[in-house]
């Protein structure tokens, strides 16, 4: 399948900066750098939308990385801890996904989606998890997750005196992010090809 050519609104990770004409796999600009208004399709019409309005669109991407790196100054270790039941080994009972992460976090006042949190994959054992949230595109920060059976056990974790097996200690990689994003979008169906046409 052929490639589509978008313009990217804003930096995109392992892809470009805003400004960018890039390649991208169709399934990836239909399903996630379109409605997500990351991009726009490179047509004759859009590159010249996006000259006239270039200034206006960098003046508001620098609004948005002051206030993203406000808000990382305030949650500068943040530390989100997840109750959830488990066997012996410490394996769950189901999984923690970045929903989880995100509406735990909420509990505690902090605001952030779902799609903000970087989760290579669900995490199914207890234990002490780094986690990335995209507070912008050129702005992130690193979060600790505590997933334990109970208040009690999770300050422990804390602390570090947990007899139990932990879990490995993961840190997102963005490769294996986007790289699982990509195919899970590629393989999406079609959202709204009438609605990509009228870009």
């Amino acid at each position: 399948m052929a490639a589509t050519e978008v313009i990217l609104l804003q930096r995109v990770e392992k892809l470009g900066q805003m400004g960018d004409v890039v390649k991208v796999k169709p399934g990836f600009a239909r399903n996630y750098l379109l409605p997500q208004g990351k991009a726009i399709r490179a047509t004759a019409a859009n590159r010249d939308r996006f000259e006239r309005e270039r200034s206006q669109l960098e003046a508001h991407n620098v609004k948005r990385r002051e206030e993203a790196e406000r808000l990382l100054e305030r949650l500068h270790g943040l530390s989100v801890v997840i109750i959830r039941q488990a066997g012996e080994s410490g394996n769950l009972y189901g999984s923690v996904t970045a929903r989880d992460i995100s509406e735990a976090a909420a509990k505690d006042g902090v605001s952030f989606s779902r799609q903000q949190v970087e989760i290579a994959h669900p995490i199914k054992s207890l234990g002490l998890y780094q986690v990335k949230v995209q507070l912008h595109p050129e702005v992130h920060l690193d979060a600790k997750v505590n997933v334990a059976r109970s208040v009690e056990e999770a300050e422990r974790q804390e602390k570090g005196d947990v007899t139990q097996v932990e879990a490995a200690h993961t840190h997102v990689d963005a490769d294996t992010v986007e790289q699982a994003n990509s195919e899970m979008l590629e393989n999406a169906p079609v959202v709204d090809e009438a609605a990509d046409k009228a870009e």
